[in-house]
């Protein structure tokens, strides 16, 4: 038995088939990270947020699908002319976030192209404003003025940029030479001045320690001059002792202390002349019995001295008997 299509049949079959369409155009699912903005007749009325959401079919329809994770743009190179009238090569990146959906689809046309045209214009006009030294040593200044100019700028736009870099500076090939040379020149400079500097404190240096050498040694003349001062002092006070003993010894009647004395000057005497560096032979027109007679003096005293000490008696009472001493100018006695 044929089955037979009614009509009732064939408009159920395609009350589901419209349901089905029904269910497929109400239904979207939004992925992870990006929002759907829908329209009814045109006109915005809404976001879909990212899982499964419902729409009314043939009113309401996806408008714009926005990536709402963020984003980098490369920012191609372009001629830059810098303060100084340099001409540089400058590329750089940016990244943003969009933060309203709404705004980003509505608000501005062609949103990534406004971004980098934006960010374009701003780095001709941030950097134009620079030497080129401070170009080239301040990116980080550069990077944070294009970033607060270029954020400020898109806010309207509902998204937000993160980071401007930029990625590389280039100035022309002879400009680069004539830096390298200037590069070099002043680093010979600092290599001349500090070569100056060092031979500078190596003089200083020397100077003080000579200074120092010099006062060391006047300070040990100086020491050496007191302690001969000193030195001839003592010994003067030594003969002049000497000689006031003697002298009192005299005074007392005894007559030997004064050959005593006169003959040790007079040995003192031949022991200088004899040790002479400068003297060979030695021409000594004395008389050998002066000095006998002067060491007979001497003896004699001594002998008194003894006697006195055995005796008890005082030690300078005359001259002894059995003889009296000679001087250098008399006859020694046979």
């Amino acid at each position: 038995m044929e089955a037979v299509v009614t009509p009732f049949t064939i408009f159920v079959i395609a009350i589901v088939v419209v349901v089905f369409l029904f269910v497929i155009m109400a239904v979207k699912s939004v992925p992870q990270g990006h929002e759907w903005t829908v329209e009814r007749f045109g006109r915005f009325t809404g976001s879909l947020r990212p899982g499964l959401g419902f729409i009314v079919p043939f009113i309401d329809r996806i408008g714009a699908k926005i990536n709402m994770m963020e984003s980098v743009l490369d920012v191609p190179t372009q001629e830059v002319i810098t303060k100084d009238n340099a001409m540089v090569s400058v590329d750089g990146v940016v990244f943003y976030q969009v933060l309203d959906s709404a705004k980003a689809a509505y608000e501005v046309n062609n949103l990534e192209n406004a971004i980098l045209n934006l960010t374009m214009t701003n780095i001709r006009t941030v950097m134009g404003s620079m030497d080129l030294d401070e170009l080239l040593s301040q990116r980080d200044k550069i990077n944070v003025q294009l970033l607060h100019v270029v954020d400020d700028a898109t806010r309207p736009w509902g998204i937000k940029v993160t980071r401007i870099e930029i990625k590389d500076i280039a100035p022309p090939r002879d400009l680069v030479d004539s830096m390298a040379r200037q590069m070099k020149a002043e680093r010979e400079k600092r290599a001349q001045i500090l070569e100056a500097e060092g031979s500078r404190a190596a003089a200083i240096l020397r100077a003080e320690g000579e200074k120092q050498s010099a006062i060391l040694e006047a300070e040990g003349l100086r020491e050496a001059s007191f302690r001969e001062a000193e030195a001839r002092e003592r010994l003067a006070e030594a003969e002049a002792k000497a000689t006031q003993v003697v002298s009192q010894a005299i005074a007392g009647g005894n007559v030997q202390a004064i050959n005593y004395f006169l003959g040790t000057k007079y040995v003192d005497a031949l022991k200088a002349v004899a040790s002479a560096p400068n003297q060979k032979v030695i021409l000594m027109p004395l008389e050998a019995a002066n000095v006998i007679g002067a060491l007979g003096g001497i003896a004699e005293l001594a002998r008194d001295a003894l006697q006195s000490r055995a005796t008890g008696g005082p030690g300078g009472g005359g001259a002894p008997a059995g003889g009296g001493g000679s001087g250098p100018w008399q006859q020694p006695r046979s």
